[in-house]
């Protein structure tokens, strides 16, 4: 399913769309980090110029998404309220939006997946603080008053001529 548009169609005021595409849209590979689990939702609207559709309103999805510190799938929903797009019309012909649409709500998916952030169920990751570093068991040298001023033969060097 797609949603096509024809700009010859949208008047002075603006075209108002609403409605869903379905997950699939969303043409994940089964092996991703991402899984769509709701469809695309949309609400819209649609505006058009000499040579540009601009689109303003909301896009929002939900996903279920793999953490990458326990591995394992959360949801979480992206709702973009803000939402613009200015599209530039190379023909005067039909313009299909949603390649546009689902480009914008994946860029908006979080790059470093973590179970904490997931915004529809929040909970602790599993493996919070299992991989964190060791601390150190040796204290680190202490600055010893007998030691060479190494930099003391630097600091002569501040009263050389320049050629």
């Amino acid at each position: 399913m797609s949603l096509i548009i024809d700009p010859r169609n949208i008047p002075d005021e603006g075209l108002q769309i609403a409605g869903e595409l379905p997950a699939s849209v969303m043409d994940l590979p089964n092996d991703d980090i991402a899984r769509a689990t709701s469809p695309l939702e949309y609400d819209l609207t649609v505006l058009r110029d000499s040579s540009d559709v601009f689109l303003t309103g909301s896009l929002a999805a939900t996903f279920e998404l793999l953490c990458g510190r326990c591995a394992e799938r959360y949801p979480h929903r992206v709702e973009l309220t803000g939402y613009a797009q200015e599209i530039p019309l190379e023909n005067d012909g039909p313009l299909d939006l949603t390649n546009w649409l689902r480009e914008d709500i994946l860029l908006a998916l979080p790059t470093q997946p973590r179970c904490e952030t997931g915004n529809v169920s929040p909970r602790e990751c599993p493996a919070e603080g299992k991989f964190e570093p060791a601390p150190p068991s040796v204290t680190p040298e202490e600055p010893h008053e007998d030691k060479p001023d190494v930099w003391g033969s630097l600091d002569q060097l501040t009263n050389l001529k320049r050629n």
